[in-house]
């Protein structure tokens, strides 16, 4: 099969090109071809292409594209002359040109699109009269017409049933996945805190994801702040690209005087962000909404206990398999409660990460889920012959 992916597939996006990188990789190895589209705007870096794939990158186009970011007219270009060239288009998220242009210009090649969490009740609520005008001009209309819609978990079954007012004829549960042997070697214990000057001493936790509010920043600062109260000897790590919230988070930082003990370190990929891993005693996302995490995925790859919201994709999986300490509620309280529960605990802590190793060895594993993806591919373009 020739298959079209279309993506923002740069490192600033967060995590659709990583997902996108990991199932390429085994997608490839079946003999398949894949290609890339993505919009690029200057200053942005292409996120890693696989051996064997090809990135094709559009510029934005200026002026429209501050209003529409992902508008470009090279990528329609591109699409209108090759988009018969493929077996399956794949359009990553909503409301986005990339995952417009293709129901605009063909009716003949098979169509899959993954959600991405993004008709979550919090996302959708924000920006939300531009997606309304999308939806009225095309956006819902081109949902019903895909031939696959692929989703993370049964949250989002209901999601795409509120938004559409019906469900629709082909849709399946297939979650991310991690590719485990990017986890068997780590860097030696202590490697992150002596590159970032972290202190021994103390425990750590770890944040590592954008910086942008709907990640959970505002409860978790206070609810950290809350517990140096009781538990000075504890330092917070804050990994990620400023996604609208960095300013925010220094100036809590600065206005309780919390510099020796919060630090921002910045975007972390390869080797950094394992030894992160490595060195830290808790990993935390209390997100508000997640399509499917893959940083709390990759956190228990690498056997770091996790603390996060119900919200991160799969929280019924890790309620059911004990995978990782869940907030009771999305509050600064709640995380204090959770950072009190699980520190305060060397022997949860260990339980948890081993549980989560199974859970992930079991149900998320890359090579499990890209092949279900593309024994799915497969079936949607036999209807079309």
């Amino acid at each position: 099969m020739r298959i079209l992916n279309i993506c923002a597939y740069t490192w600033q996006t967060g995590g659709p090109p990583k997902i996108i990188f990991d199932h390429t990789q085994v997608v490839l190895r079946y003999g398949h071809q894949v290609d890339i589209l993505s919009p690029i705007s200057p200053g942005e870096k292409p996120y890693t292409v696989p051996e064997g794939a090809r990135l094709i990158l559009c510029k934005r186009t200026p002026g429209i594209s501050r209003f529409f970011r992902e508008f470009s007219i090279e990528l329609y270009q591109y699409l209108k002359e090759h988009i018969h060239e493929y077996d399956v288009i794949h359009c990553h998220g909503l409301w986005h040109f990339g995952t417009l242009s293709p129901f605009m210009l063909d009716r003949s090649v098979a169509k899959v699109i993954t959600i991405h969490g993004v008709l979550d009740r919090w996302v959708y609520a924000h920006n939300n009269w531009k997606k309304q005008l999308m939806d009225t001009l095309a956006q819902k209309a081109y949902l019903r017409r895909a031939d696959l819609v692929q989703i993370n978990n049964t949250d989002e079954q209901e999601d795409v049933l509120r938004y559409l007012g019906e469900r629709h004829p082909n849709i399946v549960i297939i979650p991310n996945g991690v590719k485990r042997s990017d986890f068997v070697q780590l860097p030696p214990k202590g490697t992150f805190r002596q590159k970032f000057n972290l202190p021994s001493d103390k425990k750590l936790v770890l944040f590592m994801s954008r910086l942008n509010i709907k990640k959970g920043l505002d409860i978790l600062l206070p609810g950290f702040k809350d517990y140096l109260i009781n538990h000075p000897d504890t330092v917070l790590a804050i990994a990620g690209s400023d996604d609208g919230y960095e300013a925010a988070t220094r100036q809590f930082i600065e206005q309780h005087n919390l510099g020796g003990s919060i630090r921002l370190v910045g975007m972390l990929t390869g080797d950094d962000k394992k030894a992160a891993l490595v060195d830290a005693d808790l990993f935390t996302l209390p997100s508000y909404s997640e399509g499917f995490s893959m940083a709390v995925l990759e956190a228990m790859a690498a056997g770091t206990p996790a603390l996060v919201s119900d919200r991160v994709g799969f929280g019924e999986a890790i309620r059911q398999h004990k995978a990782a300490g869940l907030l009771s509620n999305l509050t600064a309280e709640a995380v204090t409660e959770g950072l009190e529960n699980l520190l305060t605990n060397d022997q949860l802590r260990q339980q948890v990460a081993t549980n989560a190793s199974n859970m992930v060895k079991t149900y998320y594993d890359i090579d499990i889920v890209a092949k279900q993806l593309l024994d799915e591919y497969v079936k949607i373009c036999r209807k079309k012959l």
